[in-house]
């Protein structure tokens, strides 16, 4: 039996985060969870995901400086992030993908999506 593979969710809206939650649980993935930039951080510095879905519009700290802050970091840059975020404009996804992100893609989304960018991810 393959390890679960450890998903971090950082979303500050608790129905979009629980959709993502139960998405991911259904295809076998731990989820850990975080509703701001500071606690993505910390959460991302403790759990070591195997890949991040950030929120760009997070409370405390943006998800671009989230991003940047893991990328930029040996320890950290690795781990792929999926920036998942209602910012729909091309300057956001360019700052976005300047920031580190791996795949950007836009609410609403269907957890399918999701699914298939984290698989093509984590091959």
């Amino acid at each position: 039996m393959r390890e679960k593979k450890k998903i971090l969710v950082v979303e500050d809206e608790p129905d979009i985060l629980k959709t993502i939650k139960m998405s991911l649980e259904m295809e076998d993935f731990e989820v850990i969870e975080a509703t701001d930039g500071m606690e993505a951080l910390n959460q991302a510095r403790q759990q070591h995901p195997d890949l991040i879905i950030l929120d760009l519009m997070l409370p405390k700290m943006d998800g671009y400086k989230v991003c940047s802050m893991l990328k930029f970091d040996k320890k950290y840059m690795h781990i792929p992030i999926v920036v998942l975020t209602a910012k729909a404009q091309e300057k956001d996804e360019k700052l976005a993908k300047k920031s580190g992100a791996d795949v950007y893609l836009t609410k609403p989304v269907t957890p399918d999506k999701v699914i298939q960018q984290i698989n093509k991810l984590l091959k």
